[in-house]
């Protein structure tokens, strides 16, 4: 016996029927998509993945370049440098002792060890401008007359002069060292009577050393004195030398650190080589 099917349920059927065809083809569609998209990303990897040797490669020379060329601005200004101790007998081995005096302040600043050689390395050129002073004033015994003193104080401003102009971070660093060294965070000091914070910190750091260590060394116009007289001075002051000339933040640290001073100095009281 057959069974009669309905006409509203082969229409229902055929609908059906072609409802499945749609979707597997559009299924098809889909997986052919999906698979062009594969191989596209796949493309798009590889061609990455070659991007990224290439770049790797170009940052690599780059880097080494960098370096190249910041090795090449420190050994010219080394030489400048030296030509400025020839001119002074006594500034060697102090030039000498200020970059450690730095570097152990900048690490007890908490600075990345980069930034502690970095301030190393900076530090030798702070009198830098010395090398266009005349002779007859750098070794001059007894105090400089005013206009002997603008002279001996322009060193700042060559110094600044002789180091501007590069993107180099050590010269950047050297330059605000060489201007500002003689800054007083009172304002008291000179070229340009800068205070507080408007002082770099790496001028702050060196200004500290430089004037430790030229308190304790001998020059033609006085004696050195001791380390504990030294501390006395800074930390408490005298008529030339004030508390209130130092960063209070460094002050601190160098109440906790005075004795590595102390072992600097004594290591290196002789001439020294620069260092390189």
């Amino acid at each position: 016996m057959e069974v009669a099917v309905h006409p509203v349920h082969e229409d229902a059927l055929a609908a059906a029927q072609a409802k499945i065809q749609e979707l597997e083809t559009r299924v098809k569609d889909l997986t052919r998509r999906e698979r062009a998209r594969q191989r596209e990303v796949a493309a798009v990897r590889r061609k990455l993945g070659e991007f990224a040797g290439d770049l790797e490669f170009a940052l690599e020379l780059e880097r080494r370049r960098a370096s190249e060329l910041e090795q090449a601005y420190y050994d010219m200004v080394l030489r400048l440098t030296r030509a400025s101790v020839y001119k002074d007998n006594e500034t060697g081995a102090h030039i000498q002792r200020v970059s450690f005096y730095a570097k152990i302040i900048a690490r007890s600043l908490g600075w990345s060890e980069v930034d502690q050689e970095l301030i190393f390395r900076a530090a030798p050129m702070h009198d830098v401008g010395k090398i266009a002073i005349p002779d007859v004033l750098i070794r001059k015994r007894g105090a400089l007359g005013v206009e002997d003193r603008r002279i001996m104080e322009s060193h700042t401003l060559i110094g600044a002069q002789l180091l501007e102009g590069s993107n180099s971070r050590l010269l950047e660093m050297a330059r605000d060292i060489a201007v500002t060294h003689h800054e007083n965070w009172d304002g008291t000091g000179y070229p340009r009577r800068l205070q507080g914070n408007q002082i770099p910190i790496a001028g702050r750091i060196v200004m500290l050393g430089d004037n430790y260590d030229a308190l304790r060394s001998c020059r033609s116009y006085k004696k050195g004195f001791s380390h504990e007289k030294t501390c006395r001075i800074i930390l408490e002051g005298d008529r030339r030398t004030r508390p209130e000339h130092f960063d209070p933040q460094l002050l601190d640290i160098f109440r906790t650190i005075h004795l590595e001073f102390d072992e600097i100095f004594e290591r290196f009281q002789r001439e020294e080589p620069i260092i390189g």
